[in-house]
């Protein structure tokens, strides 16, 4: 029995998702140009960043099938990433790419089997571990946006604003006070 397949998988990202959305939403046009110290990406990077998360393992799982990662060369994907990410963009832009993305990413997580989930893929010689199931490496799509997405948040924060979910939570505390 599966407890936790594809399209819960999808569901899950999706929620990612649409908080990042959110802030993307809140965030003025003049603070995707925000950085907190030079040297680290913008808001309009991260933005950026995030919304293409998930091209990589699309690439490994959807077009090349890859059953191990030797070979692929990691290095030159991450630069051509890099320099899309340097690349100026609108706030409408980014919001559509990230809206565009993230639904044909999650179209496409609600087709996969269970069985294509529990695949092994082979790490490059050295890595720890060996191997890693497709679930996990997709799975990691989603981690890698919180992770990204607590940036933005903390950015939000350093613009003067509180990022949604935190007016949630302080919202809910204040009910339950009432009460």
């Amino acid at each position: 029995m599966t407890l936790y397949g594809a399209k819960d998988l999808a569901e899950a990202f999706r929620t990612v998702r649409k908080n990042t959305l959110v802030i993307a939403g809140e965030l003025t046009e003049e603070q995707y140009n925000f950085s907190a110290v030079p040297g680290t990406r913008t808001v309009a990077q991260t933005l950026y960043h995030i919304a293409v998360i998930s091209k990589l393992q699309e690439q490994v799982h959807m077009v090349e099938k890859r059953t191990t990662l030797a070979g692929f060369d990691f290095p030159a994907y991450m630069r051509n990433v890099m320099t899309e990410e340097s690349k100026p963009r609108t706030k409408a832009e980014l919001i559509a790419l990230l809206q565009t993305n993230g639904d044909h990413f999650a179209a496409w997580l609600e087709t996969v089997s269970d069985e294509f989930l529990g695949e092994t893929v082979g790490m490059p010689a050295g890595a720890s571990p060996a191997s890693k199931t497709r679930f996990e490496m997709l799975m990691g799509v989603k981690e890698h946006e919180m992770h990204h997405r607590g940036q933005l948040m903390l950015l939000q924060r350093l613009v003067g604003g509180v990022p949604h979910l935190t007016r949630q939570m302080m919202e809910r505390m204040a009910a339950m006070q009432q009460k």
